[in-house]
């Protein structure tokens, strides 16, 4: 069983979704980051007891070779969309997309394919963008 799918399954056991992974360094430390999702939010709580279960199998296979400091939290408000999962996900919500031009795109999800992901902007113009087009994506909150 690799790394991702021993995650997938313990976070899953607690109820909650993997969203992503990520290696790090802040500071000078090495971070390896775990990103859960859950349809009625992420408590500090959960985030502790997958931290607590997580943490000595890791001491006995670290995912990391050196040092590192392991947390569990949210992908948050604005959380990047990385692959198929996270779009689908995202229907309905509003995205920001940088072109691989630069050009930026907000809008409201609407579509999704294997392809490509259809935007309504606000000035009702609908976009298709391929994925190969998208250098990152996000979900985006007005402030």
């Amino acid at each position: 069983m690799s790394l991702t799918q021993t995650i997938e399954q313990i976070v899953s056991s607690c109820g909650v979704q993997l969203y992503d992974t990520e290696v790090t360094s802040e500071g000078g430390r090495k971070i390896f980051r775990i990103y859960i999702t859950a349809t009625d939010g992420v408590t500090l709580e959960k985030c502790a007891e997958i931290s607590h279960i997580l943490s000595p199998i890791f001491d006995l296979e670290p995912p990391l070779e050196d040092e590192y400091t392991l947390e569990i939290s949210s992908p948050g408000i604005e959380r990047p969309l990385k692959n198929l999962k996270h779009f689908q996900a995202s229907i309905g919500e509003i995205l920001k997309v940088k072109l691989i031009n630069t050009d930026k795109i907000i809008g409201k999800l609407e579509k999704v394919s294997d392809k490509e992901i259809t935007l309504l902007e606000n000035d009702g113009e609908i976009t298709t963008i391929a994925f190969d087009e998208i250098a990152k994506a996000r979900t985006y909150f007005e402030w």
